[in-house]
This record gives structure tokens, sequence and C-alpha cells, in this order.
């Protein structure tokens, strides 16, 4: 097995970030530091920072309704990071980011597999959000955002957007770009005053309370994984 899904497998870390401490140097095989792509199995002694990695650990999906004002950051020393706040007694990390101003649904895992594919932008899974601006939406607006808004000198992908009252739409996304929405609204000339995920795929955030988490449901694990390709064998 790669090096870095063997990591991932033990609920460390994504792959991609097993990748990025191989480079830094922070992985050891059998006492040797270990090289992007090299292969282990059970019989090697795989250790982060110089600690063991343990036994394989029993995937965990979990949903969160994060409240504003906390990162989506494994780094605790980061002030209200989201593995302090949630306080989960396994190791586990979250599924991509959710920008500390926002609101909503964020996954999160000790699944390094789930996270690249959820993550890879050519899949196209959807997120959905109910954004609030400050001003009122006009069909103008909702037609530039639908086809496309040029950030970061490229232009968004087309997506699906309604609007849901005076200063509220709701819109689906299938691409990922960092602060994406804030960014469209802002081209247009609005500004966001709350922008809350409520869909990943096929997880909704329904009735979950605010600063809430809640395991993955059978159902919601039976549509999400066959589309992420992950054997749900031993998820909880």
């Amino acid at each position: 097995m790669r090096l870095n899904k063997y990591i991932s497998e033990h609920g460390v870390c994504s792959r991609r970030q097993a990748d990025q401490w191989i480079e830094a140097g922070r992985v050891t095989i059998n006492g040797l530091p270990a090289v992007l792509g090299t292969q282990v199995s059970d019989s090697d002694d795989v250790r982060v920072d110089g600690k063991p990695l343990g036994s394989r650990r029993t995937a965990v999906y979990l949903v969160l309704n994060k409240p504003v004002g906390i990162e989506c950051t494994t780094n605790r020393s980061v002030a209200g990071n989201i593995i302090d706040f949630l306080n989960y007694p396994e190791r586990i990390f979250p599924i991509g980011r959710l920008d500390k101003d926002s609101d909503g649904l964020i996954l999160l895992t000790n699944d390094g597999d789930i996270v690249n594919s959820i993550l890879r932008a050519e899949n196209e899974h959807e997120k959905e959000y109910i954004v609030t601006v400050d001003r009122p939406i006009t069909e103008v607006f909702l037609a530039s955002m639908s086809s496309g808004v040029r950030v970061l000198g490229r232009l968004t992908e087309p997506c699906r957007v309604h609007q849901v009252s005076k200063n509220v739409f709701r819109i689906v996304l299938t691409q990922g770009m960092n602060r994406q929405i804030r960014r469209m609204c802002s081209a247009l000339g609005y500004t966001v005053r709350r922008l809350q995920r409520v869909r990943i795929m096929n997880i909704r955030l329904g009735d979950l309370a605010l600063g809430r988490w809640r395991y993955l449901s059978t159902e919601e694990l039976d549509g999400l994984l066959p589309q992420v390709n992950v054997d749900d064998a031993t998820a909880r």
C-alpha cells in the first residue's frame, strides 16, 4: 500500500496532508526518512514525528453545524480551532473548509480516502448554501451569479441560483474556489451578511442545532460512500 494511503487509514490525516508531512521529513519507515510513493505494509514501522501510528481505526463520519468564529483547522494552537470545539475522543479532521465567518454543515472524518474524493474538483460534488446579502437581489444579479462571475482573473463555472426572499438566495456549487461566493457577490457590488452551508452531496444540515454534531446515518452513508468509492464495511 502507498505510504500516504497507509497513514490516512490510521486516522492521522488525509492523503494530501500525509504527502506534505513526508516531504517535510516528519515521517520515517523502519527508522529511515520516508520518500513519497513508498510502498509499505503492516510489518513496517511507520512513524510520524517519532510516534508510531498504532492500529488502524474504524472509519468515523460526522456532520457538524459549525458556528461563525470556528476555524476549520487541525492546528490546535489556533484559537477557536474546530478540533478543540468538537472535542471528539478520537483523532478526526474536517473535509475541506468552511470560512471562519460562515456557518453550517461541515463533515469530519478519520478517513483520508473520502477526503480526497470529495475535494477533487473534477468529481463535481454539489455543495448548497443559503446566502444573505446587504441589499435587494435583482434579476441581473441572479443571472450573473448563475452564468459565471469573473473573480481572481477567471470566470466561475455556471451554477444554480434561486431567490429565497428580498435579500436571500440559495446557490448550488460544484466548484470550490477560496471564498468563492463572497468574491462573486463582491464583484457584483453586494456584501455577504450571512453565508450558511446546508448541504454537501446527499448530506443535509436539516434541523441540527448550531454548534451540535451527529454521526451520519446509515442511509446517508449508503448514499455518500458509493459516490466516492469508499468501502463502508467498517464505518460508523
